[in-house]
């Protein structure tokens, strides 16, 4: 059985090591996401995904854990395991990242959708609209899809512009009808963002997903460099080790006996 070279194990340490914090940093997302949506509606949802990465995450750990004893060991059945299954782990990574490209061009109109069933904002869940508030104050706009007539009566404050100039995004006039003008007296005017955030609801959503999509790519490519790596120590074991051949020579023999016979008759 051949040796593994000592480069080569080191760069299968390295990227083993990496895959183990990474998947250690997934579980724990996984597990921080559980327990935050557990008083969600979308739970009984979102059940299947959650159990979907549990299954990854201490799947993928133990098979770290397996394939740093074998390159430590140098065991030929550990690097075996833990190369067919990260071979097969990089397979179904390969398939969901092309699914999320194939679905990204769709998933703006989901999105859409989503945030629209939303409406009206009376019935909407307190968890969103506290959302949707800090976002009004960030991006400078109001209501979801028509503005500050989504918000009825109660305009919240983070709707309100100071002047028609203070932003990107221009300002209307408040209606007389709404909670702005409760401590308002006199003929002064409230203005309010006439832009929808629905737009920038949609673009930061979709640019999430790309920027997950890009480190999924790259955890990806992480993975099939484990796998790589597993196979060459693999071929290094299964090398033959070229022994050097013993030529026996009669001369050679002869002659040493020749020389021990002179010393005997000289004694």
């Amino acid at each position: 059985m051949g040796k593994v070279n000592v480069c080569l194990k080191r760069s299968f340490y390295v990227v083993a090591s990496l895959i183990g914090i990474v998947t250690i940093l997934m579980l724990a997302f996984t597990l921080f996401s559980h327990g935050y949506l557990l008083q969600e509606e979308e739970m009984d949802e979102l059940h299947p995904y959650f159990l979907v990465m549990y299954t990854f995450s201490v799947l993928t750990l133990v098979l770290v854990i397996i394939g740093l004893y074998g390159a430590c060991k140098e065991k030929k059945w550990a690097l075996i395991l833990f190369g067919v299954g990260m071979i097969f782990s990089s397979v179904y990574m390969i398939v969901s990242e092309i699914q999320g490209r194939t679905l990204e061009p769709k998933v703006g109109g989901e999105l859409k959708k989503h945030y629209l069933n939303m409406l009206p904002l009376a019935n909407a869940s307190e968890s969103f609209l506290s959302e949707l508030d800090k976002h009004q104050a960030i991006w400078d706009c109001c209501g979801v899809d028509q503005g500050y007539q989504d918000w009825g009566y109660n305009i919240p404050e983070s709707c309100v512009c100071s002047g028609l100039n203070d932003s990107s995004n221009p300002c209307v006039v408040a209606p007389r009808n709404s909670s702005l003008y409760e401590h308002i007296t006199g003929s002064g005017v409230v203005l309010v963002y006439s832009e929808p955030c629905l737009p920038f609801l949609v673009s930061t959503e979709i640019m999430a997903i790309n920027i997950a999509l890009g480190i999924y790519l790259g955890i990806l490519l992480l993975w099939i460099s484990s796998a790589a790596l597993c196979i060459a120590m693999l071929c290094q074991l299964n090398r033959k080790v070229d022994t050097p051949t013993v030529v026996y020579s009669q001369e050679a023999k002869a002659g040493n006996y020749t020389v021990l016979s002179d010393a005997a008759e000289n004694t």
